[in-house]
């Protein structure tokens, strides 16, 4: 990874910082992405103390699509080349919450902030080819049957593990449809399952959630071992010509029919466009 650059959201804890810190230390230059200053600082610093180069750091709450529109817009004024993607930050809530701009939350952070960053830098990624997008999903996607197109914000029916697999789901299906419209740019997207790991992942749903998660915490694995397959797809030789492909354990998997599903991946595609105004025209260009 030596003279490339990577970008990485949610890079402040769990997965997300393991792999940004494997990245650095593998000789990428490394953008975080992430909400809460002081932790990016943590971070930095961690990465310097290891030898690694000085990050970039990126400021901003992907659950607004002015800030990711505004991440997005310093990240391509700092970085002149893209070779490695990982979009990674997710929640997962207790209650049904929406953003400000009226859009259910984890919908909006774990599959719009996807959507609409990677679109954002997509130019950037082709100008840098042969280059890579990594989505993290997860096998919780095999919780839901399909995209809820008629309340993809689950005003009706609210779940917090079938909202959460929604938006997993939706990772996939976002890969396999970008992936299709990508082939041949030197672009490769694929996306993972990093396993039940560790992670600061719904410790804002409060006390109960934080001692579960610390209750169950033994029967998870680490950070580290759960960015293994997120390493992997972005630094892999073996990889560079795999597209839209699920990975997990550093293997290619199946994942569910509903993820197979190419009709519902073009209905995705355009009710994301609709949600977010950002999108490909006929020719491949992005307009937002």
């Amino acid at each position: 990874m030596v003279g490339k650059t990577a970008l990485v959201t949610g890079a402040t804890s769990g997965i997300g910082r393991a792999t940004a810190l494997a990245l650095a230390a593998r000789g990428a230059l490394v953008g975080i992405v992430a909400r809460d200053p002081d932790r990016a600082r943590e971070t930095s610093a961690e990465i310097l103390a290891a030898g690694g180069r000085e990050p970039l750091v990126f400021l901003g709450d992907l659950g607004s699509q002015a800030d990711v529109r505004r991440v997005a817009a310093e990240i391509l004024g700092r970085c002149r080349r893209i070779d490695v993607l990982l979009n990674n930050a997710g929640i997962v809530n207790l209650r049904r919450t929406t953003t400000v701009d009226g859009i259910e939350s984890v919908f909006a952070v774990n599959h719009l902030a996807y959507w609409s960053l990677t679109l954002l830098l997509l130019d950037r990624l082709r100008e840098s080819a042969p280059s890579r997008i990594v989505n993290v999903s997860s096998d919780a996607h095999k919780l839901v049957d399909g995209i809820a197109f008629d309340d993809p914000g689950f005003a009706r029916g609210w779940s917090t593990m079938k909202v959460y697999g929604h938006s997993k789901l939706a990772n996939i299906l976002f890969t396999k449809e970008l992936a299709r419209r990508l082939e041949g740019s030197g672009v490769t997207v694929n996306c993972l399952h990093p396993g039940a790991v560790a992670t600061g992942l719904g410790k804002n749903n409060g006390a109960w959630a934080r001692a579960m998660i610390a209750l169950l915490k033994p029967f998870f694995r680490t950070p580290q071992s759960g960015a293994e397959t997120s390493l992997h797809l972005a630094c892999s030789p073996d990889l560079d010509a795999r597209t839209g492909g699920y990975f997990a354990k550093c293997r290619e998997r199946t994942p569910s029919s509903a993820a197979r599903d190419d009709d519902a991946a073009r209905r995705l595609w355009d009710l994301s466009t609709r949600l977010t105004g950002i999108g490909l025209d006929e020719a491949g260009r992005v307009f937002s």
